[in-house]
């Protein structure tokens, strides 16, 4: 079968975009293989809001004592805290695409639909990259859990082992982490290494979950695997990886990845625009609920 011809339209200001005629062509738009938005699926808390948020926090436990008959009991003072989220100079990821209309109308596929979609992916794929990263200050764009302060540590520095996992459940357990809710997050490099982990017969020690496919649990923990996770820079980088109770953080979100069809806008150039929109602020309640692994030997 022969492609349909496909001609530049670059209108005045516009992103240039491939017109599809209809000769010959399926309605089927192949998409490229990406990887999926996993931050807010792996079950952080959620507070819709338009503006900055403040949550009480109750400090750490007080210490009641023994008192006999007629004995003056012991004050003890509360501690409280208070989370901030979402301040009014919180950025959003913005983006607008303009096209004409006679590539609208001549296009053998729904183009403000594909549009649509295609922005909307790229935008959530922005904020998760965020989310999991070593960056943001809290202000201007959110922490990636790897920049979380108060958070526990695990130093590898060297190759990850399946016994830095267990320091890491360890470290949890300490802090009274419910293990349950917990989740692995590990690059795919990371993961696949610890998978070729083999006892003396040759056998593999990590196997899938029977019961779920492509599901996988190291020590019981199921496991999250992103390429989002960054390495550190520098002249000898090295990877990171975490164990999480994303039920201890909590994510404020102004907008979920929110379209706006344009089409008066751009008028004078017989075009028209789609504007995709998306602003959140996400922190750890509890930070002592995520455990980093840092100082991972990427292999040669």
């Amino acid at each position: 079968m022969a492609l349909a011809s496909q001609t530049q339209t670059a209108a005045p200001g516009s992103v240039a975009t491939t017109e599809l005629t209809a000769e010959q062509v399926l309605t089927t738009l192949i998409q490229p293989l990406e990887a999926a938005s996993q931050f807010l699926a792996a079950g952080p808390r959620i507070i819709d809001t338009a503006g900055p948020v403040r949550i009480p926090k109750m400090g750490g436990a007080t210490s009641p004592s023994w008192h006999g008959e007629n004995e003056q009991i012991t004050e003890v003072d509360p501690t409280f805290d208070e989370l901030h989220l979402l301040p009014s100079t919180m950025e959003s990821i913005k983006t607008l695409t303009r096209y004409s209309n006679e590539l609208a109308r001549q296009s053998v596929v729904a183009l403000d639909a594909a549009i649509k979609q295609r922005l909307v992916k790229d935008v959530a794929d922005t904020m998760d990259a965020q989310l999991f990263s070593a960056g943001g200050d809290g202000v201007t764009r959110p922490r990636g859990i790897f920049a979380y302060a108060g958070t526990q540590t695990v130093a590898v520095d060297g190759e990850l082992t399946l016994d830095h996992l267990l320091d890491a459940q360890g470290l949890a357990m300490a802090a009274n982490v419910n293990l349950e809710r917990t989740k692995w997050v590990l690059t795919s490099r990371e993961f696949i290494n610890l998978r070729k982990v083999k006892d003396a017969d040759g056998r593999y020690l990590i196997t899938p979950d029977a019961t779920q496919a492509g599901a996988y649990r190291l020590f019981g923990v199921p496991v999250l695997v992103t390429n989002r996770v960054p390495d550190t820079t520098g002249a000898s980088p090295t990877g990171r990886a975490a164990l999480v109770d994303f039920s201890q953080v909590v994510v404020a979100r102004d907008l979920a990845p929110s379209v706006k069809v344009l089409d008066q806008t751009f008028a004078a150039h017989d075009q028209q625009a789609i504007r995709v929109v998306y602003r959140l602020d996400a922190a750890p309640a509890n930070p002592e609920a995520i455990i980093k692994l840092t100082g991972i030997t990427i292999p040669a």
